[in-house]
């Protein structure tokens, strides 16, 4: 029952995320493309896995190979910076079939990740957990320096696909500091939930009390 909780929120954020896709496509606010873009990968994503880890339907349990935390990473960092650059985040805001394989991969690089850190045997392999909470920290850094020059940077980055002046780079700062915030906070707390997990789990006794 617990576990169908998580998922039943994460599949309901998940619908509200995509239920506006249309809206999305240009003249559209930045801030609604991140808010978007994290609803997915930050909290639609662990969700979702806290509801399946560890279980029978644990994908990293079965693959363990294929869901390694640190190359898990790499991948989403690859995924959200190449998607904001100008010229992609340009075809995915004036192509909806673009639009959506971004959309596609954010939730497949999240539920990726996630289920690479949090999910197989990590709770018992010191190894893999330290690697799940060094892949969720990694990632929670990346996104705070996204977030931050999207934040901090004087000049409206996508101008041309969200309006232009004064109020396109105020919604520029909004979506940074979405993305700062939500993003580099899901991860950076999601990494500190593994820590303590894996000391728990590592504590004297704790076998016996399991």
């Amino acid at each position: 029952m617990m576990r169908r909780v998580p998922l039943a929120i994460g599949i309901v954020v998940l619908v509200l995320t995509w239920s506006g896709a249309a809206s999305w496509i240009t003249p559209g606010a930045f801030s609604a493309h991140m808010t978007a873009h994290i609803a997915l990968v930050a909290i639609a994503s662990p969700l979702i896995v806290a509801a399946v880890a560890g279980g029978r339907h644990d994908p990293a349990r079965r693959f363990p190979r294929l869901f390694a935390p640190i190359p898990a990473s790499i991948v989403e960092l690859v995924l959200v910076w190449g998607w904001h650059v100008p010229a992609l985040h340009h075809a995915a805001r004036t192509s909806m079939a673009a639009h959506m394989t971004e959309q596609a991969t954010f939730l497949a690089a999240g539920l990726l990740l996630w289920s690479s850190s949090a999910g197989g045997d990590g709770m018992r392999g010191a190894a893999r957990g330290a690697a799940g909470v060094a892949a969720l920290l990694f990632t929670s850094m990346h996104m705070t320096l996204l977030g931050a020059l999207f934040a901090l940077t004087p000049r409206a980055l996508y101008a041309a696909h969200h309006g232009g002046g004064a109020a396109a780079l105020a919604d520029q700062h909004l979506g940074g500091v979405i993305m700062l915030l939500v993003g580099g906070g899901s991860y950076l707390a999601g990494g500190l939930w593994l820590t303590a997990r894996m000391l728990r789990a590592q504590a004297p006794g704790a076998e016996a009390l399991t």
